[in-house]
């Protein structure tokens, strides 16, 4: 099986499903993972003022990242960080359907629209556009995932909020989840920030309370055509 993870800034896509991913791994499945957006340059008041040796440095992290989850191969782009809004949503669209086309995943994980980073909403829309059920689509199953210190802040007043309804038992990935994590060492954060490592994993440990297991990672099923 062929999975394709889309998220939009480096680290997203750990902190959403990096214990999934690395578990699909071990069972021989084919991940590939793709980061729109360049990350970090949001801090600064102008793009262009950007610290070039930070964003590189990140897209060196997401190949280390990446490794530790066993990703078979990741796609990284230069879309401007938390700006999403300012690009035609059809150039992001075009983006998603050729990297659909490029690695004919049957199962997509995605950014949650309801999330309080633009750059989530814009990117779930697209994902959605891009794999619409249409003839010949390779694409079967399509999961939101959250991003903490993203879904939850949203406080339920963006929608739709964060309804998971599929859960995955990372029991004996959660610790890679947690590694991969630690090659961003820029966007970890000491504890009580959710992008903390006692946070993440308190997190996976309340969602494996909720689906019968020791540590889990949520996420809201979007479709699933079974054939």
């Amino acid at each position: 099986m062929n999975v394709l993870v889309i998220a939009a800034h480096p680290d997203d896509e750990i902190l959403g499903c990096g214990g999934t991913m690395a578990k699909l791994a071990q069972a021989g499945h084919d991940v590939y993972i793709a980061i729109l957006g360049e990350g970090a340059t949001s801090r600064f008041n102008k793009r262009e003022e950007a610290d070039a040796a930070l964003v590189g440095h990140l897209r060196t992290n997401s190949h280390e990242a990446a490794d530790v989850v066993g990703a078979r191969a990741v796609f990284l782009y230069g879309l401007p960080d938390n700006r999403f809004d300012s690009l035609d949503l059809l150039d992001v669209v075009k983006i998603v359907e050729e990297l659909v086309h490029r690695t004919s995943p049957q199962v997509v994980y995605t950014h949650h629209a309801g999330d309080l980073n633009i750059d989530h909403g814009v990117l779930s829309r697209a994902v959605m556009t891009a794999t619409r059920p249409t003839n010949g689509s390779p694409v079967r199953e399509v999961y939101a995932f959250e991003v903490a210190s993203s879904t939850e802040w949203a406080f339920q007043q963006v929608a739709p909020p964060f309804r998971p309804n599929t859960f995955v038992d990372i029991s004996s990935t959660l610790e890679a989840k947690i590694q991969a994590l630690m090659k961003y060492a820029t966007e970890v954060q000491p504890f009580p920030h959710p992008r903390s490592r006692e946070a993440l994993t308190s997190i996976a440990h309340r969602w494996g309370s909720v689906a019968g297991c020791n540590a889990a990672e949520a996420f809201e099923l979007i479709r699933a055509i079974r054939v």
